[in-house]
């Protein structure tokens, strides 16, 4: 075989490993996220009927409208438990069997949710939602750092970035599957709310048959010869002494450390403005209201003329333009960098968000106006997907070593899920008091993050780990006489020499 058959081996290996993954990992992100909408109605009216046949209490409409809060929001809080827990679980148990046991989490939650109407439950729907929770925390957390760690250097911010790219898919799937004509009619709500079992089916299928980790083999377990096994598998050819000489880097630089703990990172000045730039942009990509404007994409879709009926398929447009963009943003990420397609994408969304203010302010004046906001709608996910709903995921993976690596991701997890929790209780009451202007406190995260971005985070297309954290140094030490100097410097000569593949 030659090496170029063996290199394009290597690529669909690290493909096939990437779409099993993502398939019961981040794409039950979106699709849970989707498959709520249309089973709105139908789910409070067993929420209803459940308490008249338990209790002979008839609810009135905001005590359905609180429990229905609960079965929604309440997954956003499982998934800041999952977010919590993935740090912990990714080091114990490796990356990949870490993702393999998240779906007990799914597979139980769907089980819940498929018995749910026949034993009259509510408690079930809602426990099963928090469990679903748990399962996204988890993946949305693992599967970008087993991504990161385990792609070439000039693979890792598209293999990182397909995290995002099968969320969207998620998304898409979930608002065709929840189509009256599929899975989202009155008499089969639970089969849908349990089809999420079957991307989890599948990766239990799939993902064991590839490598762990190579970075948490030789790092974290010290085991050099499977490491240098998971290389060849995904690279398809002999593995080259300079990527093994980085890891082994990496590895002698965090030699004698334990895995960092959280609140350790908060106290290590070596790494706070990695730390900062972590809260912000993962903070920043709930804030930005990417997420809510899917809400409020009916009420724009109402307003410009477009009946009930035909409203669940103009949606599904709001879906494929997120996935549209972030393929796009794979293809451009290794070309253009992540800092380009991170900024842009924020400058975009408070161009946007002045635009649907306008335009939303004079709808009822001028006839054209709800198809501007209808417009503004797409442009604005269509802008997030091109960089924030990608690069985010990233950076964890980039800026922090093999040590922090799961702590920074459990911080950053922690804030999304946090965040989105927030975000989805507030909205209402933003577009009830602001009505037009609702859209200005997200606008003005968008601008605030692309200041940001443009003012603190360097670029890390192509770029070590060493090089990388040495940047961000001048920013930790910038008032101290202090040079970067990889502890590690002479002890890597000497391993970099005696390694020869």
């Amino acid at each position: 075989m030659s090496q170029d058959e063996q290199q394009r081996s290597g690529t669909l290996t690290l493909t096939l490993m990437v779409a099993s993954a993502a398939i019961g990992g981040t794409l039950q992100y979106g699709y849970n996220l989707a498959i709520m909408n249309a089973p709105t109605t139908f789910i409070q009216t067993f929420i209803n009927e459940t308490f008249v046949e338990r209790w002979a209490i008839q609810l009135e409409s905001y005590q359905v409208t609180l429990v229905w809060t609960i079965i929604v929001s309440i997954f956003s809080l499982g998934g800041l438990g999952g977010a919590l827990i993935a740090g912990p679980m990714s080091i114990r148990f490796g990356r990949k069997k870490c993702l393999l046991l998240n779906n007990i989490f799914l597979l139980s939650g769907a089980f819940l949710a498929l018995t749910s109407r026949a034993a009259g439950s509510v408690e079930m729907i809602i426990l099963s939602r928090a469990l679903v929770g748990i399962n996204s925390g988890i993946s949305m957390n693992v599967q970008p750092m087993y991504f990161g760690e385990s792609a070439p250097k000039h693979l890792r911010g598209a293999a990182s970035l397909s995290s995002a790219v099968f969320t969207a898919f998620g998304v898409v799937l979930g608002q065709v599957v929840g189509l009256k004509e599929i899975l989202g009619s009155e008499w089969c709500w639970q089969y849908l709310l349990a089809s999420n079992a079957i991307p989890g089916l599948i990766q239990l299928l799939t993902l064991p048959w590839f490598p762990e980790s190579p970075r948490y083999l030789l790092i974290d377990r010290g085991d050099k010869e499977a490491c240098i096994n998971a290389l060849r598998r995904l690279r398809g050819c002999e593995v080259q002494s300079s990527e093994l000489a980085e890891i082994l880097q990496e590895q002698a630089e965090t030699k004698g450390m334990r895995a960092s703990q959280p609140w350790e990172l908060f106290q290590d000045r070596s790494v706070r403005w990695q730390l900062i730039t972590v809260v912000v942009i993962s903070s920043a990509m709930q804030l930005c209201g990417n997420d809510s404007i899917y809400f409020y994409a009916a009420y724009v879709f109402k307003e410009a003329g477009i009946s009930n009926d035909q409203i669940q398929y103009v949606t599904i447009g709001t879906g494929t333009c997120e996935f549209t963009a972030c393929i796009i943003c794979n293809l451009l990420i290794e070309r253009k960098g992540r800092r380009f397609l991170l900024m842009g994408g924020f400058i975009f969304m408070t161009i946007w968000a002045i635009v649907f203010t306008i335009a939303l302010s004079f709808e009822h004046l001028v006839s054209w106006m709800p198809y501007l906001s209808m417009g503004c709608i797409f442009t604005y996910i269509l802008s997030f997907g091109m960089g924030p709903a990608g690069v985010t995921g990233i950076l964890p993976t980039e800026i922090f070593n093999q040590t922090a690596r799961p702590a920074a991701y459990m911080i950053a997890g922690s804030m999304m899920w946090l965040n989105l929790f927030i975000v989805g209780m507030i909205f209402p009451f933003l577009v009830n008091e602001m009505r037009q202007y609702c859209f200005v406190p997200f606008g003005t995260v968008c601008l605030l993050s692309a200041l940001y971005v443009g003012l603190v985070l360097p670029e890390t297309k192509g770029k070590s780990l060493s090089a990388i954290t040495g940047e961000f140094h001048k920013l930790n030490f910038k008032n101290k006489q202090k040079t970067y100097s990889p502890r590690s410097q002479y002890q890597l000569g000497e391993v970099c020499t005696s390694t020869s593949l």
